[in-house]
């Protein structure tokens, strides 16, 4: 099934909480950061999701992927040069940035699923990311993953 409602343009503070979590940081460390409650973050959050169609149960690197797709933030400059990524990569990438489960990961990358960990640990030691949040967000600095599809909302949505 795909979506075509229109994503919802965020408020400035919306946008600077946004743009905390594509940093990679949690609602704790936005509210210290930000000077706002953790409730209030959290609320922020959930208004985040709901602008860019992200089902409250995904993973943060969903919801990283959305925003940067629907350029409600900016990705960062790339402190290092875009990795050369081999095809089945790519598509590791790809699905860990629309997906949330490791079944639905392993399946979208057309791996075995007891394969995904040692698969994705390359993956990311290769992009010299630490998480698989900062995997995408770099993904997106260096244009290995474009916009958002209509259907990424919807893949998030069961995971």
């Amino acid at each position: 099934m795909t979506t075509s409602a229109p994503i919802t343009p965020l408020k400035p503070t919306h946008q600077r909480v946004a743009q905390h979590l594509v940093d990679g940081h949690n609602a704790q460390e936005i509210a210290t950061r930000t000077g706002l409650t953790p409730n209030t973050v959290r609320q922020y959050v959930r208004d985040i999701r709901v602008s860019v169609h992200c089902p409250p149960r995904c993973k943060p690197q969903v919801l990283a992927h959305l925003l940067l797709g629907a350029e409600q933030v900016a990705p960062p400059i790339p402190e290092r040069p875009t990795p050369e990524l081999k095809a089945e990569q790519l598509q590791l990438l790809r699905a860990v940035a629309e997906y949330s489960t490791p079944g639905d990961i392993a399946l979208a990358a057309k791996i075995a699923p007891a394969d995904l960990r040692s698969a994705l640990d390359e993956l990311l030691d290769e992009a010299g990311a630490a998480d698989a949040t900062q995997l995408v967000v770099l993904a997106h600095a260096w244009h290995l993953l474009g916009t958002r599809s209509t259907s990424t909302a919807e893949s998030g949505a069961a995971k």
